[in-house]
């Protein structure tokens, strides 16, 4: 049976030991959530009123768990609604990981409705950026951003 890429974001979080999620839904995240109802029995979501607050909160779960804290979010406004928060947990080197969806691929660079070059616009304030193009590069991406969230 093949996976769906939410399936894989979902399944991989859960291999990388993450037992808690915090976001709040949108258009482009939409299949996530369902994964994550899927698996509400091995991985934890914490829904929130505002992105802003899911990227605190990841920041405070791994302040206080010594885990990787990670946020959801869907495209466009709520994924820049996630910067305050990335900004703070990077500027004390605390280990979060944010995942954004997006428009479809087709639809990339051509200024739809709710695209954003997130990864652009939080460059300065992480890590590392990635942006995922192809499903079979995803599960080695999250593995990766967690070994550098954790570094």
């Amino acid at each position: 049976m093949l996976l769906s890429g939410a399936d894989i974001l979902v399944k991989t979080l859960i291999e990388q030991g993450c037992d808690t999620v915090f976001g709040y839904p949108g258009g482009q995240i939409l299949n996530v959530y369902d994964s994550l109802y899927t698996h509400q029995n091995e991985i934890n979501h914490i829904l929130t009123a505002h992105e802003q607050g899911a990227a605190h909160a990841a920041d405070g779960y791994a302040r206080t768990t010594g885990k990787v804290g990670v946020v959801i979010s869907t495209s466009g406004p709520g994924a820049t609604n996630l910067v305050t928060g990335i900004a703070t947990a990077y500027l004390d080197s605390i280990p979060m990981v944010a995942i954004c969806g997006n428009v479809p691929t087709t639809q990339i660079g051509s200024d739809s409705f709710q695209e954003i070059d997130i990864t652009g616009v939080t460059l300065p304030i992480t890590k590392h950026n990635y942006f995922v193009g192809n499903v079979e590069e995803l599960a080695d991406t999250i593995r990766e951003a967690f070994v550098l969230a954790k570094s």
